[in-house]
């Protein structure tokens, strides 16, 4: 197959890159600079993210896009940012459906990248994809929350929107995708709990939706495959946990016992100091993939707990110096 990534060079649009190239697909990676073509490897071909150009001609005939385009949301939510985590996702999805919609042989799947932040924050009850509440109108989220979820619905609009009748549409409502690469965010979670930070956060009861890197490429691979799943699916495993407990976890497959609590004050300060958004640390996201599960996927890590053992031998493995390897 041809599978087009536009927006790929980032740590999930590299691990999709790596499994499909491995497979021994086509693979072409829509980045800001065009990179060298190696026989063999991923092609980078560059675009600008909003407007028609010759990465166009990458679409027609390709199987599949898989469009991750869109700022980093760990930043601080000034204006600037806030423009440009819209605009980078808007602008990117229009101009994937206008090069889909002109292709003379037009992609059979596209696979939208969104996100589960567009969910409520709740603890009483999981959000599947048909009973899930939308956030936004919570009587305690601050207004930053509630840009998080407008970002996040008009990205699904603008996907709704295109005019593309033969390519199917998935709208992929991702949670934390956890790997062991450096700088992704197990990667930051695991250099908390290593220097003895990972402690619950303004009492840790906030719900973290998660799935293990393994299970998000099944799961896209899935998506790819199945003709009749089609609209909103979550993508994140069945096993959301308390963040008091998911730190636990972590910790107990660390080694160690220590975990500073921090408050919500300290907390806050600590986003400030790291130029990022106390949404990242308080919103209670627990999500449901119920879409996936009743089309039959198996996880290979349901649970937190074995997830965070593989990871850490793996961050170990690729990582860690000599002693701590043990």
């Amino acid at each position: 197959m041809k599978i087009v990534i536009p927006g790929g060079s980032g740590q999930v649009g590299q691990t999709l890159a790596e499994r499909f190239r491995e497979r021994g697909d086509d693979v072409v990676v829509l980045g800001r600079r065009a990179g060298p073509s190696v026989p063999g490897a991923v092609r980078t071909v560059a675009w600008d993210g909003k407007t028609a150009g010759d990465w166009t001609s990458e679409l027609d005939g390709a199987d599949v896009v898989i469009n991750l385009a869109g700022r980093n949301v760990n930043c601080r939510y000034n204006a600037t940012n806030r423009a440009e985590m819209m605009s980078s996702r808007v602008d990117s999805t229009r101009a994937v459906g206008l090069a889909i919609a002109r292709a003379s042989r037009p992609p059979r799947v596209w696979l939208q990248m969104s996100t589960a932040t567009i969910y409520s924050h709740r603890f009483d009850a999981a959000n599947d994809e048909e009973s899930g509440l939308i956030g936004g109108d919570e009587p305690d989220a601050p207004a930053s929350w509630r840009f998080s979820v407008e970002v996040a619905k008009a990205w699904e609009r603008t996907l709704e929107e295109a005019a593309t009748p033969h390519t199917r549409r998935v709208a992929a409502r991702t949670t934390l995708v956890l790997g062991p690469s450096r700088g992704g965010i197990f990667d930051v979670l695991l250099g908390m709990t290593r220097r003895g930070l990972g402690g619950a956060v303004a009492g840790g009861r906030q719900y973290i939706s998660w799935i293990h890197e393994r299970d998000f490429i099944r799961a896209i691979e899935l998506l790819i495959e199945r003709d009749e799943l089609a609209g909103v699916i979550n993508v994140g495993s069945p096993g959301p946990m308390p963040q008091r407990e998911f730190m636990a976890a972590l910790r107990a497959a660390w080694g160690t016992r220590v975990g500073l609590p921090a408050t919500s004050w300290m907390a806050s300060i600590g986003a400030f100091l790291l130029r990022s958004e106390t949404e990242l640390l308080f919103k209670s996201r627990r999500v449901a993939p119920a879409r996936l599960l009743a089309a039959g996927f198996e996880f290979a890590f349901p649970e937190w707990t074995a997830a965070a053992e593989d990871l850490v031998a793996r961050w170990r493995a690729a990582h860690a110096p000599t002693g701590d390897r043990q």
